[in-house]
Formats: structure tokens, sequence, C-alpha cells
């Protein structure tokens, strides 16, 4: 309590802060109010030159601040003039909150958007771009629409991102000084320009301020989501279909053991005999069967844990994956580690292609590379602690402009889901003869469906809003407010767009809210109540609950069963107790603790490749950016020898075998017979390096001297090409490391420090890798068509070919290709396919 105590005694000493500036603003309303819409416009050059002037960014900061006051009172007088609106006292707070980095949690109704306009326009004065950043396209163009009138208005650009733009497109709205876009979008488009060949292929600038909306959406619940952009792998295998056949085979508690709590699935020693049979082996568990037993698991993990319409839907011959928080589909997304083929294989779909990872990263540390960090929600508070260690923001929460008057009942609790969803039925017929507004809340595609088939045996009119029915989402929530309005909703349909009441509504009690399952997070059922209430409106909400819910099962419903059988207790019967309620909330903190953690782990191992990422992507940005990369390549082919020559040169030995340093020295740097072993026989190492350097100087010279004016371009190209040949396959290798670690605990070692080390010790071979492959490229490739060098302008991304976006994008061509005779049939192909040659251009 008083780690509570603190935290609200915090919140209030920073709400009034908030409010002497509000004050301020609202104070120089009469001032702005006098001025022509010209005199308006003028102000914003007159800041942007004075802000533009200055090229550092803490200094900028400064000067914001002292504008803050007289900038904001000029979004307000601007909001008046264009939507005849002024944001209110506490919008002015949470707008100020926004612009110090920080995360404004305002209920539902409290307009958010409004709110953002502030500090957004405060911001893009700098010049230096600012994306609002909402949950889905929809939005995105909604927002950006209606809101680029007043930032016209003021003096000020307005891009939009969309999935479906061209590059030019992209760059154009990137340029403007407000761009919106969805999170997905950002962050694919992050990657696309680290895998470009050439500077004006990239459509972002830095990544300044962004502002987004509903923020523990993106940043804790979609946390764990990597983004991946990949390319096909060399062959899919045909053990998902037999794994399928196997795990349908097999029961439960005979032949595998599923834990409710923590999802895992595990074979029992009769159903370890059956795979045994099954694929004719003799151990399962022998290290030759490690393909097997994977595929085994993915299968059984397909079959037990992920149900159709509630993890995943079809949609013509398609596994879509259904977002456990919004209720909606994610196109172009796919279950990573063989997991959305198992489910392809399942339900009797075309099972897709493996594909190999060319580039990819979590929101966790896309959004933490942005100079400033800002956010708004209706609920954030229960995630602070998070918000605080990953990203540093603190959660304020803003008071709303009227007082609450919702009711939120204690939960009701039945024995069985029938009878819980029976009285759930019961309740939305009584309340709609009344002709008050209903909202229903599920949790699962499959369970808006069950509800709404009861509802038309009833005969009861409703709309239902799921993933299967999206598309009719703003009509839908835009009439959820009417009399006699019935609406079923997964999870958090609608959110971001607000439910108004209909005439004579707010006398029957305003919206109801009805939820029939209690969600593992409570941000997501306070969202569900936050539908209801809005502005001061009346309202009230309730939840059913069953002790066959998911959430009941995983943390300790046996207790209640038992005592509701004492009681003697019926299916008709519920219990009603607020004691009950704590206990579930108490349930609801456990998982989000635990989620938590994961979230926390993910980030620590995360931490390590981000590390690496930056590093290869400034080491690529630097090549993109030079007009010359001859240094680099110098600096590379040195390295190489000098390793080469400490690896087969050793000083101390008295007759040393130099025969394998002159192979190494034909392999990578000459050609054959331009080094002897006579010429090095009996000098130093130093003596030896200084030699072959020279030799290696004089090759290529002659190289540059062959390819002519095209040498730079040829020199840029061999060492992108290196360096994403080799980077993809180390990504691939550190994800095979990461699958295992965790049962080096067993052994008394910290996985995570393990990871971390040997990830070390596999980026520094890596960096060797490259630096030889140039080394031999640049020496050994023979040039034989001269137009093969010149840069492929149609080339969109530069990526290779047939490398798709789990966006659902292609973006990508062949690669230039140049020649060379001395590539291995089973080294990579160099024109980046990422095949071996004798499969590509060696066929």
């Amino acid at each position: 309590m008083g780690f509570l105590s603190k935290i609200a005694d915090g919140n209030n000493k920073e709400i009034k802060r908030l409010g002497k500036l509000a004050d301020k603003v609202l104070s120089l309303e009469e001032d702005i109010a006098i001025l022509t819409d010209e005199e308006i416009r003028n102000k914003t050059a007159e800041f942007q030159e004075k802000l533009q002037a200055e090229d550092d960014i803490k200094k900028q900061e400064k000067i914001l601040e002292d504008i803050l006051p007289e900038a904001f009172a000029l979004v307000r007088e601007g909001s008046k003039r264009v939507f005849n609106m002024i944001p209110y006292r506490v919008q002015v707070m949470g707008g100020i909150a926004i612009h110090k980095g920080d995360i404004a949690e305002m209920r539902t109704g409290e307009g958010k958007t409004l709110t953002a306009t502030m500090p957004t326009y405060l911001n893009a004065l700098a010049g230096r771009g600012v994306h609002v950043i909402t949950v889905n396209e929809y939005l995105a163009s909604s927002q950006s629409e209606e809101m680029a009138e007043l930032y016209n208005f003021l003096g000020l650009s307005v891009g939009l991102n969309l999935n479906s733009k061209s590059t030019e497109e992209k760059r154009a709205a990137y340029a403007d000084d407000i761009t919106y876009s969805t999170n997905n979008e950002l962050g694919f488009d992050y990657l696309r320009d680290n895998m470009v060949n050439y500077a004006e292929e990239r459509v972002m600038r830095p990544l300044n301020f962004a502002i987004i909306d509903e923020v523990d959406s993106i940043l804790i619940d979609e946390a764990r989501t990597p983004l991946i952009i990949s390319g096909e792998a060399e062959k899919s295998t045909s053990l998902y279909t037999q794994a399928n056949v196997f795990a349908k085979m097999l029961k439960n508690e005979d032949d595998y053991n599923y834990d409710e709590k923590t999802k895992a699935v595990q074979l029992t020693e009769q159903g370890i005999d059956k795979a045994e049979r099954m694929f004719k082996i003799d151990n399962l568990y022998d290290v030759k069967n490690v393909e097997i037993i994977s595929h085994i698991n993915t299968a059984l993990r397909a079959h037990v844990t992920l149900q159709r319409d509630v993890d995943y839907m079809i949609n013509d011959g398609e596994i879509l994956i259904v977002d456990q928080f919004t209720g909606r589909t994610m196109p172009g997304r796919r279950f990573s580690e063989g997991l959305h083929q198992a489910i392809e294989a399942k339900e009797g779909v075309k099972i897709q292609n493996e594909s190999k990872t060319m580039a990819s990263i979590t929101f966790q540390n896309f959004f933490r590379m942005y100079n400033k960090l800002s956010g708004m929600t209706g609920t954030a508070k229960t995630e602070e602690e998070e918000f605080r260690n990953i990203y540093n923001m603190t959660v304020t929460q803003i008071p709303t402009n009227k007082p609450v008057q919702r009711i939120d009942k204690p939960d009701l609790i039945y024995i069985s889901q029938k009878g819980k969803f029976d009285a759930v039925v019961e309740d939305v017929i009584e309340k709609h003869k009344e002709g008050q507004p209903v909202l229903l809340g599920t949790v699962a595609v499959e369970t808006s469906e069950y509800i709404s088939n009861l509802l038309k045996k009833r005969g009861i009119r409703h709309d239902v809003l799921n993933a299967k029915n999206h598309e009719r989402e703003a009509e839908i929530v835009a009439n959820a407010g009417q009399r006699g309005a019935v609406t079923i909703a997964t999870n958090m349909a609608g959110r971001g767009t607000d439910i108004k009441l209909g005439d004579g509504v707010e006398e029957l009690g305003g919206l109801a809210v009805i939820g029939t399952e209690r969600h593992e997070s409570r941000r997501i059922d306070d969202q569900l109540r936050g539908r209801s209430g809005r502005q001061g409106d009346r309202g009230d909400s309730r939840f059913y609950l069953s002790l066959q819910d998911e959430l009941m099962v995983r943390f300790g419903s046996e207790r209640l069963q038992k005592m509701m059988d004492r009681l003697g207790m019926d299916d008709s019967t519920p219990i009603e107790s607020k004691m009950v309620s704590r206990a579930v909330e108490s349930a609801q903190k456990r998982v989000e603790g635990n989620n938590f953690d994961a979230r926390k782990r993910i980030l620590e191992y995360d931490d390590v490749l981000r590390k690496q990422r930056e590093i290869i992507y400034s080491e690529r940005n630097s090549i993109i950016d030079s007009e010359n990369s001859s240094e680099l390549v110098n600096s590379m082919l040195q390295s190489t020898l000098e390793r080469s020559v400490a690896h087969y040169i050793n000083d101390d030995e008295e007759d040393p075998d130099y025969e394998p340093f002159v192979n190494y020295v034909d392999d990578v740097f000459l050609n054959e017979n331009e080094l002897n072993v006579s010429e090095i026989k009996g000098k130093d190492s130093e003596d030896i390096y200084q030699l072959v350097w020279e030799k290696v100087e004089k090759a290529l010279a002659e190289q540059k001297e062959a390819i002519g004016e095209q040498f730079d371009e040829f020199e840029r190209m061999i060492l992108l090409r290196s360096i994403d040949t080799h980077w993809t396959d180390h990504i691939d290798t550190m994800d095979q490391l990461r699958e295992g670690i965790h049962l080096r605990s067993y052994g008394q070692q910290n996985p995570l420090r393990d990871y971390q080390n040997e990830g070390h010790q596999l980026f520094d071979s890596m960096m060797q890798q490259i630096e030889e492959d140039v080394s031999k490229y640049i020496l050994k490739s023979v040039v034989t068509v001269e137009d093969d060098v010149e840069r492929d302008k149609s080339t969109d991304f530069g990526k290779a070919e047939h490398v798709s976006a789990e966006d659902g994008k292609e973006k990508a061509k062949a690669q230039p290709y140049v020649k060379d005779e001395h590539i291995g049939r089973n080294d990579p192909c160099p024109c980046g396919s990422g095949k071996k040659y004798k499969n590509c251009h060696g066929a």
C-alpha cells in the first residue's frame, strides 16, 4: 500500500505542475484570438526559423520549452477556427505530458486525438519530423485526413504512410512535418532502408519524435512480436505432414501431458514409444533425430495449444493469425519456428515453404531508437513499471473533464460456461426490452459467434464485430450507443473510436457493457469497461465468469468449485462477491507479472542482436553514403592477411611448413604460382606479411585498371553483398543458438551469459568471414560483361532475389552478377540470392 500511495502522490504532484503550465496556455487565449489567420501562420514560420537555425537537439528542446505556452495556445485557437472545438484544460495538461516524453493516461472519450495535436505541432516546428502512430491503417488514414485541416491551417505539412504506397510516395510522406503511420509499417520501412544499395532509395529520415496512440497495445501487447523480412529457404520438409499424422493419433494423458497453466505439451513414455515406431528410429532423443522431435513438438503445439477461430482463422485457404489483444487478423504475419507450417498441415491447406530471416527487429528495440518517445492511452498505469524500466517513460493519469458516472458492478461467477452464457443472454434480453444499448465483449471469435447464435434463436437483432467482420468496424461502433442496439465485439475491436449515446439513452442508464470472460490482462478489461461512461455519460459494466474459463482454470478454480458444491449451488445461481473479484484480479496480476518477466527476458536476449545490428547497419550506411570505399577494402585486405600470417606462420618453429599458407594466399589473394615457398622460406612473419602485401597491392592495382572507372561501384557492390549474405546467415545461427540455450540452466550455467559470450564469438567470426570474402571477390572476380557492374536502377530495395517482407510485399529483384571463376560450388552465390552457387548461377 505504501508503494501505491507513493505512486498516487507522485501523480498528484505532476498533475499540479501540469496544471500550472496549462493555466499559462489558457491565459494567452484572448491575445491569440485577435490574430488573423495569416498572422497565426506567420507565427509558425517565426518559430520554425528560430528552431531550425539551431542544430543541437538539446538546445532545440530548450527553445521548445520556452515557446510551449504560445504554441499550444495557437493550436487551441486553430482548433476553434477549423473544428469549432477548443481543447479543455485537462487536454492541454495531457499534451504537455506527451511533449515531455511521457504517457498521458486519459479515459475513453476525453479527446486524445485533439490532445495530441498540441505536442505534435510544437515538436514539428523543429523540422526533424514527428511520427503519429496508430494501431491500424484505418485510424491512420482517418486521423491524418481530419487533422491535416488543422495542421495545414497552422502552416505545417502532413503525410500518410501506408503499406500500399510506392517508394516515392513513402519518401514524400516521411519528408513532411508530420507523418501518420502504423507501428508495423514504420518498423518494416526501417528494415528495408537498411537493405538498400543506394542512399537515394531510403525513404525515412532519422527517428526523431514519436507519439503512439494506444501506447500500451503497441509497446506492451506487441512488444514480443518481431518484425521479420524473410526470403525463401532452400526447401521445405515433408516432416510437417508426417508429424501432423502422428499428432492426430495421440491421446491426452496417455501419450502426452498438457499443462493448462504454462501451456506446455510433453510426450509421455508411451508417446515416445509410439514416435519411435512411427518414425522407425531407435532413440527419439538421439542428436541425429533433433529435426524429428522438433517437428513432433511443433505439431503437438499446433493441435493442443492453438485453436481455430481463437488463435487463427482460415481465409481462402490461408492461415491468418488472430491478434489475441484486438481480435483482428494479422495478414502477412506468420508464426515462427515452423509453427505456421504445422498449422497448415493440421488444417489441410497448402504448406508454404519455410522462410529464411533476412532482417528482423522487435518493437521494443525499434521504438527505443527515437530521440524522444511518448504516448497516450486509456489504460497504462498497471504497466507503469515496465514503461519506466524499458522505455524510460512515466505514466501520468490525467483527470477527466467531467466526473465518471459509470457503475462497475461486481463479477457474477457460474459453475459452467453454459450457465454463464444463458445468464448473459437473459441480461441482454432484459436490457434490450427497455431500449438500453448493450456492448458484449468476448475474448475469442468463436465465443462471439456462439453468443450470436444464442441471440438469433431468441430473435434479438444485433451486430457482430470480430476478425471476420472488421470491414464495417467504424459503422458498427458508431451505432453501438443507439437505443436498443446490441453489439458483440471481440476484446478491443473498435478501440480508438468513440461510442456516442443516441437520443434518450442517457435516461435509460447509458451504454451497458457486459464482459463474457476476464482477460489475462487487467488493461484489456478496463478498456472494455471504458467504452461506456465517456465525458460524464451514465453507464454500467459487469463481467460474467465461469469456473471453466481459461483464467479460472489456470488459477485456482478448484477451491471455488468445492465451496459451491458444499453450498449445494446449481448452474442457475451465481456467486456475486467482491472477494472473488479480488481473487480474479490477483490471478491477473500474476499473469501480468509473468508476461513482464518474459518480455524483459526476451529484451535481454534481443539486446545482444541489437548491438550487432547497429554495427552492421552503421557499416552498411557508411559504405552507401561514402563515394569511395577503397580505404575500407584496404583495411579488410590487411586484417585478413594479418590473420592468415598469424595462423599459418609460427616464428618459434625450426622448420615450419609454408605450403598451407601459400595455398591459402593462392585461394584468397593471388593467382596460382604468384607466390612460391622459396620466396618466404626462412623469413619471419613480419617480412612475409610485407612481401605478400606488396603483391596484393599490385594485384589490386591491376584489377582496378582492368575494371576501369566502374571500380568504385564494383567495390561497393562486393562489400554490400558480402555483408548481407553473412548477416542473414548470422541471424539464422543466432536463432538456432537461442532456441536451445535455456537448457544450459540445468547444468548450473547462466543461459543469458552463455548466449552473450557465444553470440559475441559468432559475430567476430562473421566479421572475419566478411573480410575474407571481400578480399577474395575484389581480387579474384573476373568481370566479363561491362554492364554487369552498372547500377540496376530498377532494383527497388536492393534485396536478394524473391525476398518478400512479412508484411506481404514483394520488394526485390535479382542483383547484378559478377562472374567469378574461383567460386566453390557449395559457396554462397555472389548474386545475393542466399542459394549455393551450384543451385543458382553455377547451375
